[in-house]
């Protein structure tokens, strides 16, 4: 592996750092409220599919 001096590396990761899309405020903000609201509907969803099946174990065992 070929090295590379300090000052090389240093502009290397000056030129990489410069191709870095940085979201805007309003794109940070609507990704979040969607991370959000995403979470709340899967939560939702797994808290019903648990109940679903507890009561049909409870329902099995209830036979026994």
């Amino acid at each position: 592996m070929a090295k590379i001096n300090p000052g090389e590396f240093m502009r290397q990761v000056q030129a990489e750092t410069r191709k870095i899309h940085w979201p805007s405020r309003q794109e940070t903000v609507t990704t979040a409220i969607f991370v959000g609201i995403m979470t709340v509907l899967l939560a939702v969803f797994f808290l019903g599919i648990d109940a679903l099946f507890g009561w049909v174990v409870s329902s099995l065992l209830s036979f026994l």
